[in-house]
């Protein structure tokens, strides 16, 4: 029976404190990390630590409030959190705009805080990882960055850049011991996600009907025919954050839901 064990690991996941990152961390940390919760203010990020503890009290946890999106950020929370282990770039922002009325404040903003964020503290915490000769850094991409869609193009774009830095930061990891790997997340469901699909469909539509029809409409390639829940997406990180996944670099590999139309991962 496979088991993972991240005993003695540290991780950082940041965007940690709801969603997809918040299932991330509490994978990790029920596999026996230490993870840092992130997120930008110290309330969110200390009800998260609360309600993770609620579950399951004996997680090891810690709280740092950091903006990631800023250099200034990426070092506060890299200098207060110490070696790591693991890091988990999972801050995301998307949103559905008109592709030619996007601006180009809103094209850095997509840039900055869905590339910038994970390239600055991958740059600040590998050289760490390659000193004790074991790390993993798990970038979470998107299945919009190989299917690029009309409605949030700078979103998709942006991911799409996510895939490359994760491919040329496991090449400069080679030998090291170190991976580097990006998650493709299908369309998931996340409180953000239920936003964004009342922006496309009837807002007067119950939820259960709400997401059949956004499904149908905006994404008849899935295969299971849902939204994805954030544990499916954790249960994958949890796995190429372990010793089970040592072989495992510069991929990118879809929990997607077959959303994807391709035989490779």
């Amino acid at each position: 029976m496979l088991q993972i064990d991240l005993t003695g690991k540290t991780a950082i996941v940041t965007g940690s404190t709801a969603g997809i990152g918040f299932a991330i961390a509490s994978n990790l940390a029920d596999a026996g990390a230490t993870v840092i919760i992130n997120g930008r203010s110290e309330g969110s990020v200390g009800k998260a630590v609360d309600a993770m503890l609620a579950e399951t009290p004996k997680r090891k946890l810690h709280g740092i409030a950091a903006d990631v999106t800023t250099a200034e950020g990426a070092a506060a929370l890299v200098e207060q959190a110490g070696a790591v282990d693991i890091l988990v770039n999972n801050l995301g922002i998307f949103g559905a705009a008109e592709p030619l009325e996007i601006s180009d404040d809103q094209w850095l903003r997509y840039f900055e805080v869905n590339v910038l964020s994970a390239v600055r503290l991958t740059r600040l915490l590998l050289p760490g990882m390659q000193e004790r000769g074991w790390g993993r850094i798990l970038n979470i991409a998107s299945d919009s960055a190989t299917v690029i869609p009309a409605e949030m193009i700078h979103y998709g774009v942006s991911k799409t850049a996510l895939l490359g830095v994760s491919r040329g930061f496991a090449k400069a990891a080679a030998g090291t011991g170190v991976t580097v790997n990006s998650v493709i997340a299908g369309p998931t469901h996340t409180p953000g996600v239920e936003d964004f699909v009342y922006q496309l469909v009837s807002k007067d539509l119950p939820w259960e009907q709400a997401q059949r029809e956004f499904m149908k409409l905006h994404r008849p390639q899935s295969l299971i025919q849902r939204l994805i829940e954030p544990v499916e997406i954790a249960n994958m990180v949890a796995y190429l954050a372990s010793d089970l996944a040592s072989a495992t670099t510069g991929g990118a590999l879809r929990v997607d839901g077959g959303y994807v139309d391709s035989i490779l991962p």
